[in-house]
């Protein structure tokens, strides 16, 4: 498993019981080689009308911290 991948599953994994206790979760689709990262919202996150927040507030800030050299985030929903 690619390293940089690994660290972003593992931020990840620090808020996923949150999205999973309302019903949701997050999935990585891509690591792009500019260092962009794909992700897709699951479950009710994908149709929250609060996702937005949930995305720059919650996982964006999350990734951001434990893996700066992320550049995006990028929601593919």
């Amino acid at each position: 498993m690619n390293p940089l991948y690994r660290k972003i599953e593992e931020a990840l994994d620090s808020i996923r019981p949150y999205l999973e206790a309302d019903g949701g979760n997050v999935e990585i689709v891509e690591i792009t080689e500019d260092q962009k990262l794909k992700i897709e919202l699951k479950g009710a996150c994908k149709t929250c009308h609060m996702s937005h927040m949930t995305m720059k507030s919650g996982i964006e800030e999350t990734i951001k911290r434990a893996v700066p050299e992320i550049k995006e985030i990028i929601s593919v929903n």
